[in-house]
């Protein structure tokens, strides 16, 4: 991890239960170039029964392996449970205050990616928060675990 002492501050179960309550996932800045880790984090969350909706502004990417992609999180046309971000930290809080706004229950940051400022924006709206870990990689480790 790029930043250990943050990703380490979140336990393992807190992680499982939050990776185990969401259902629909909001991945902002996603990718449609499979090489890039958000695009193969969507795809493997699609594979582990995650509702997903892929987030980019970019007027070229309208569809990602087959799914609409969204402008903004406010244009999403259901309800989020978590909204996982792939976008440098210093935009982490602005996202922080979009998922409040749409009535996500979860802020994950993936890793290499923390605010603290985007943390308590979250928290203080009762939102759980999670910052430089990734869902795919704890997912995996925790089926490799109960294999």
């Amino acid at each position: 991890m790029t930043y250990p002492d943050h990703g380490d501050a979140y336990p393992d179960g807190y992680v499982q239960e939050i990776l185990g309550s969401v259902r629909t996932i909001a991945i902002v800045g996603a990718s449609a170039d499979p090489a890039k880790p958000s695009h193969q984090v969507l795809q493997f969350l699609i594979g582990a029964g995650y509702d997903v909706i892929p987030v980019n502004p970019r007027a070229d990417v309208t569809e990602i392996l087959g799914l609409k992609v969204y402008p903004s999180l406010d244009s999403i046309d259901r309800p989020v449970d978590m909204v996982d971000v792939f976008r440098p930290s210093r935009e982490l809080a602005g996202f922080a205050r979009q998922a409040v706004a749409i009535g996500a229950k979860v802020l994950w940051a993936q890793l290499g990616i923390h605010d603290d400022e985007a943390a308590s924006i979250a928290e203080d709206s009762g939102l759980k928060v999670v910052m430089d870990r990734c869902p795919k990689i704890e997912l995996a480790a925790h089926c490799e675990g109960h294999a």
